[in-house]
């Protein structure tokens, strides 16, 4: 009886650092070295309400904004995985037609592969620097806003993360957005 009630005391010890007093550190470690990061990067309004998050794609798909990568999980971070569907899957082709649909690029323009498929997670919230090049367009039209401020707001917000290793810029959507809103107000 005295080997169980030390077992239930070495277990309960265990449960309470590991499961209580260990995360409770890293918490508080996070929000001391970098609270935004902690809290999941959260975007917020000018009125300080949250938005979203800068590591979760959203859906956009009004013509007044720039459209993510589309997404196998249907935008649901809960959900989040790839689609599964093989290079020669015909529901991926189908897929890739109806969004090469709606984008409208002219003839013989290239539309950038991420506009068409999926990310891994289904959540990536960047799109290249062309693919929001290739939307300018139809973004400057639906706000009334010149092309070239609009261009130039794209290129004031890409950045490459990967340095010289991923040089290819990218722009977060969601932040892009936001932005154009600012400047469709200001105008």
């Amino acid at each position: 009886m005295k080997n169980l009630l030390d077992s239930l005391k070495v277990a309960a010890l265990t449960v309470a650092i590991c499961c209580v007093a260990y995360p409770l550190a890293v918490l508080a470690f996070a929000r001391a070295y970098d609270a935004e990061a902690a809290e999941g990067n959260l975007v917020r309004n000018e009125a300080g309400d949250v938005v979203g998050s800068r590591l979760i794609a959203q859906a956009f798909s009004s013509p007044r904004y720039f459209w993510p990568r589309p997404s196998a999980a249907d935008f649901n971070a809960q959900a989040a995985g790839g689609s599964n569907l093989a290079p020669t899957n015909p529901a991926l082709a189908e897929r890739a037609r109806e969004i090469l649909g709606r984008v409208a690029a002219p003839p013989g323009t290239p539309v950038p592969a991420d506009l068409v498929t999926a990310s891994g997670s289904g959540l990536d919230p960047h799109i290249s620097a062309p693919s929001a090049r290739l939307q300018a367009a139809r973004v400057a039209q639906a706000r009334n806003l010149a092309e070239t401020d609009v261009q130039a707001l794209i290129d004031g917000l890409a950045l490459s993360p990967g340095a010289r290793l991923a040089p290819d810029p990218v722009v977060n959507v969601l932040e892009l957005n936001l932005a154009l809103d600012n400047l469709s107000g200001k105008q």
